[in-house]
């Protein structure tokens, strides 16, 4: 186990420059690319919810998150849990702009003893955790944020969460055990891209008053655009504090590709090769 503190690891507690937010859009433009291309070859799904998080995804791993691709195993890193497990395209894809593995490990997306396509930890540089069944995350993240904290560590534990995953009331029970362990070094990012595998979220069942009922919890809660990288990086880079703190990040899912936002069909569709090259175009790339 490596202790020592890279050099390389991503500096956090300042909010994104203008310079530094261009680079942060264009990590989450490259993201979207790769998610694009992954689906469509392997014809998998869940395009969508890999989409609506890539802005949330290219800050944190762009401007935010304490890590170094060549010391993956650094014991001092920030720990990143991708809770939505069915997001793996989009970690994976954060996790090649960031530099953790070579970009020719996407073209075996959801190929036997490859890449899965459920997020897991086994020979995958840079991911702290599999996840796949939904609900377990944000449990996982307490106990890394326990652990960094008896070990009077300055790490922080981020967990990624869709609203869908909420009707799990294992997280609602990972949420009292963090607000009452005071584990102010955690931060839970939620999804809120309103649509979840078969409906929207209102209409399966309604979450609403969200803030509120995390806040009773005892959780600091912060609402933000997820699209808005200024806004995403205040919140995330803000000081530890007191309680455990939340993101509710409004997306959009299916971001970035005219056709596929806010349409319930791109949870389990892939793109056809007209599709691909089409989603391509308006990202500014080509097929």
């Amino acid at each position: 186990m490596s202790t020592e503190r890279p050099n390389s690891a991503v500096a956090s507690g300042q909010p994104l420059t203008s310079a530094s937010e261009q680079s942060t859009r264009e990590f989450a433009r490259r993201l979207r690319v790769h998610v694009l291309r992954m689906t469509h070859r392997a014809r998998a799904s869940h395009v969508g919810t890999c989409l609506s998080i890539a802005d949330v995804l290219a800050v944190l791993y762009g401007a935010v998150a304490r890590v170094d691709p060549t010391n993956p195993d650094w014991h001092g890193r920030d720990r990143v849990i991708m809770s939505k497990g069915h997001g793996a395209a989009a970690l994976y894809a954060a996790l090649v702009v960031r530099g953790f593995f070579p970009e020719e490990w996407l073209d075996r997306y959801c190929q036997d003893g490859a890449l899965p396509g459920h997020v897991t930890h086994r020979g995958v540089p840079g991911v702290d955790a599999s996840t796949g069944s939904l609900g377990h995350g944000l449990s996982l993240g307490c106990g890394m944020a326990l652990a960094a904290q008896s070990e009077r560590l300055d790490r922080r534990t981020f967990v990624i969460l869709s609203d869908g995953e909420l009707d799990e009331g294992s997280i609602w029970e990972a949420l009292m055990f963090a607000a009452h362990h005071r584990l102010g070094r955690l931060f839970a990012v939620i999804d809120y891209n309103k649509i979840q595998s078969f409906g929207r979220v209102e209409e399966v069942l309604a979450l609403e008053p969200l803030a509120a009922k995390l806040r009773a919890f005892g959780w600091n809660v912060v609402e933000v655009d997820g699209h808005d990288h200024a806004a995403l990086s205040r919140a995330l880079t803000q000081l530890p504090q007191a309680a455990p703190t939340v993101l509710i990040a409004h997306t959009v899912k299916g971001k970035g590709v005219s056709f596929m936002e806010d349409r319930l069909e791109w949870h389990y569709r892939s793109p056809s090769d007209e599709q691909l090259a089409a989603g391509l175009l308006e990202l500014g790339a080509v097929v």
